[in-house]
């Protein structure tokens, strides 16, 4: 299964509202359906969300290129397609590299923008290939150094594999590099409602890979951490603010407290593109609320009254006291805080 791939101007994306039990391909040929897909989530993920951004302005591009008004109508979409998905601060980033390419090319012919736009796209998701690689290997290097056992059994929760990302994924391309290595015992895949992305994707994916995975309900997380000796909780992000506060899919921060109570260090696996440092804390974070119908039914089948008074966030925030360390392609950020953040990030810079 691919989850997205750009063939003669159309963005084939894998429909991961059907999975597992389907594998159904969308073929995008506008940046209308693209907008669409990721609001629907079909695709979804954080990094991945921002490389179909990406391709979304291409279409719009071709779909535009003879409009008279060309490059603000272009603009005009890449602010529609950033309120797509709230809290997934790297759909804004994608949009804002391909802004920067427009604003680049402003005195260049409309053929020269739209190659240039087509480039970058493709650069953003070579370049997500490339961030998994190394997020995998340094928190691969990470757990080794702190948990002194042959082999580890982990927790994570939502979906933060190849199906959110351009390649083997953050949380999961950690869990893999472990597997390659040999030290994986057992992942425990919290279900992950409303949507069931840990039951639906994480599990389905570490099964097609041969890592050795059990699913539990969210509610099991916390017993499990007592009685399964889990040596460590590894998840995604969608957003970390300057304090290293982390939004992630909601769930999130009820695992971190049970980690914290039970003496289980917590990671966070994400691309320095997640980071958000205009926000100083979660508490600015927009939280993305979606369809009560999401918890009123799974998968179309209805499980409380229609009427049924429904909240639905789609994200929690971790504050940073409760997580071990943050993993970066540039990186590992040990016990996350305003200090640790910005020297982090200086010294990336020089």
């Amino acid at each position: 299964m691919k989850t997205l791939t750009w063939e003669k101007n159309t963005l084939i994306l894998l429909d991961q509202t059907k999975l597992p039990t389907q594998e159904e391909y969308l073929q995008c040929s506008s940046w209308r359906q693209v907008e669409e897909a990721i609001k629907v989530l079909a695709v979804r993920g954080a990094p991945a969300i921002g490389v179909a951004a990406a391709y979304a302005v291409v279409l719009a591009a071709l779909e535009l290129k003879k409009e008279t008004d060309f490059r603000q109508k272009l603009v005009d979409v890449i602010i529609t397609l950033d309120k797509a998905r709230p809290t997934a601060v790297n759909l804004h980033w994608g949009l804002e590299r391909m802004n920067q390419v427009i604003q680049e090319h402003r005195d260049a012919s409309v053929e020269t923008l739209i190659e240039a736009l087509e480039d970058e796209a493709k650069f953003i998701y070579a370049e997500d290939v490339d961030v998994n690689k190394c997020i995998g290997r340094f928190g691969a290097e990470a757990l080794i150094a702190r948990i002194r056992k042959d082999k580890f059994t982990v927790l994570t929760h939502c979906n933060a594999g190849a199906l959110a990302t351009a390649d083997i994924g953050t949380a999961l391309g950690v869990i893999r590099n472990l597997h390659g290595k040999g030290r994986i015992a057992n992942v425990f895949a919290d279900e992950t409602r409303p949507l069931l992305q840990g039951a639906r994707l994480t599990a389905t994916e570490l099964q097609a890979d041969k890592i050795p995975v059990t699913l539990i309900t969210d509610n099991m997380a916390a017993w499990v951490m007592k009685t399964r000796q889990v040596d460590a909780v590894i998840v995604g992000a969608d957003r970390i603010t300057a304090n290293g506060d982390t939004a992630n899919k909601i769930g999130t921060y009820g695992v971190a407290l049970a980690a914290k109570v039970h003496g289980i260090p917590f990671f966070v696996a994400a691309p320095i593109s997640t980071f958000d440092l205009s926000m100083k804390s979660g508490e600015e974070i927009p939280i993305e609320e979606r369809n009560h119908d999401e918890v009123r039914n799974i998968q179309g089948v209805q499980t409380a009254l229609k009427n049924t008074p429904v909240f639905n966030p789609a994200f929690d925030v971790t504050p940073h006291e409760y997580i071990t360390a943050i993993i970066t392609q540039d990186g590992v950020i040990d016990h996350p805080d305003t200090l640790s953040i910005a020297e982090f990030f200086r010294n990336r810079e020089e």
